[in-house]
């Protein structure tokens, strides 16, 4: 039965905001005010300012947000599903993640609600609203921005070395020896939180042999690992690695606390490449690298005699919120009132536009230009709405067993432990018939 047909007449429910810290604000199942979980970091002050604002204007409707780091927010979410102990409002990437979740009855339909109210899924852009269902039916609404993974780099070492941002593979293998001979790390990478290693493996891939490789390994082909586009692009991956194309000790950095972020504006590092959700933290951590002038952007370089365009991107279409099956009928009614009146309302549109991030609703084109972020955003609104291809993280939309097989092999990768062949021969076992 669709949620609309579940809920009941109810009694208004007295609440107390609770402060929105990391921690425990209690589980769905146990009643009381509906509860949200969600990442510190990126969209983490929309966020807060936004369930601020619903609760002050709904105090029969109030939901209690608590943050986590990514890596933590994953684990736990797990584990409190798995325990009927999730918050009201799930955060999620879409994929694989999502359809687990629909798989084990965990989150609601909501496509009764899509259909009786246009304007809930509408406003959005369509191939952003897509990563949110799981066959034809929507089980998550989109909660920020547009992320594609850009390469950004520190516009003051180029010119202290005389370089360009590189736009083929050659150039960029050019550049690392050039930035090393200046005493300069070529790249960031927080290799201790391993999802960011994964941006580089998703872009060649592609690069190499479009984007249909992947999709053959999302729909569990068999050996779709030991494609050759897999096995080169690990390959190049090692010999950048070989060639000291990372920072020393990358192993160790973890993204979580934004120490790789960190290495870009303070001149440790010449290039990032990194989800567009890197540049509301920025803006955060050192608005003035911004304003200076120093942070520069462009796409992943192209891969010569590559079949995949260079226009496609990956990352993630956007974040979403889905509602707890296990939430009591008033949590879930304060839930769904928030998707419908609180979430991408003007203010909270304003809010990610000041924040430096670009809402995936339509016609925000001249509200895009006009922010103060405006250039950039209009560029990376341009780069998401033009892509021939928007590929979304591999470890979201593969299943979480699959996704945690892939994390690790990968991180052996970089760190020369195994094999491009051990990898896909490792990878090709967690293929489901």
């Amino acid at each position: 039965m669709m949620f609309r047909k579940q809920l009941t007449a109810m009694a208004a429910v007295a609440v107390t905001l609770v402060a929105a810290a990391c921690g425990t604000s209690g589980p769905s199942a146990s009643g009381g005010a509906a509860t949200a979980w969600s990442l510190t970091g990126g969209d983490e002050q929309t966020f807060r300012s936004s369930f601020d604002s619903w609760n002050k204007a709904h105090p029969d409707a109030a939901i209690t947000p608590t943050f986590f780091a990514n890596d933590a927010y994953k684990q736990k979410i797990r584990t409190a599903l798995g325990a009927d102990q999730g918050p009201t409002l799930l955060y999620s990437w879409g994929g694989g993640t999502l359809k687990s979740w629909v798989d084990a009855g965990k989150v609601l339909d909501l496509s009764d609600e899509v259909a009786a109210d246009p304007q809930l899924a509408g406003r959005f852009l369509p191939s952003v609203v897509k990563t949110g269902t799981v066959g034809d039916k929507t089980y998550a609404l989109p909660n920020n921005a547009m992320q594609p993974v850009v390469l950004y780099y520190n516009k003051e070492l180029f010119t202290r070395v005389g370089a360009e941002p590189p736009k083929t593979w050659d150039d960029l293998m050019a550049l690392v020896a050039k930035f090393k001979g200046a005493g300069i790390a070529p790249f960031s990478l927080g290799g201790q939180s391993k999802w960011p290693m994964l941006m580089w493996l998703e872009y060649l891939v592609d690069r190499i042999g479009g984007p249909q490789v992947f999709a053959d390994i999302a729909a569990n082909k068999p050996d779709s690992w030991s494609h050759p586009a897999v096995l080169q692009a690990n390959t190049m991956i090692q010999q950048l690695v070989e060639a000291g194309g990372f920072v020393n000790g990358f192993a160790s950095i973890a993204t979580d606390s934004n120490a790789d972020l960190a290495l870009l504006y303070t001149g440790k590092a010449a290039m990032y490449l990194m989800g567009s959700w890197a540049y509301p933290t920025l803006k955060t951590a050192n608005a003035g690298f911004i304003s200076d002038g120093k942070l520069g952007h462009t796409t992943f370089p192209a891969v010569a005699n590559g079949k995949g365009d260079p226009a496609n991107i990956v990352g993630n279409p956007a974040n979403f919120w889905s509602i707890s099956a296990t939430a009591s009928d008033a949590q879930k009614q304060a839930a769904l009132s928030y998707l419908k009146d609180g979430v991408m309302n003007p203010q909270y549109v304003d809010t990610l536009l000041a924040g430096g991030a670009v809402p995936p609703v339509k016609g925000l084109e001249s509200k895009i230009s006009a922010s103060p972020d405006g250039a950039y955003l209009s560029e990376i609104y341009k780069l998401a709405a033009d892509a021939p291809s928007f590929q979304l993280s591999w470890d979201q939309a593969l299943d979480p067993g699959q996704a945690d097989a892939l994390l690790t092999g990968l991180s052996q990768v970089f760190l020369k432990q195994i094999t491009p062949q051990q990898f896909s021969d490792t990878m090709n076992k967690t293929i489901k018939p």
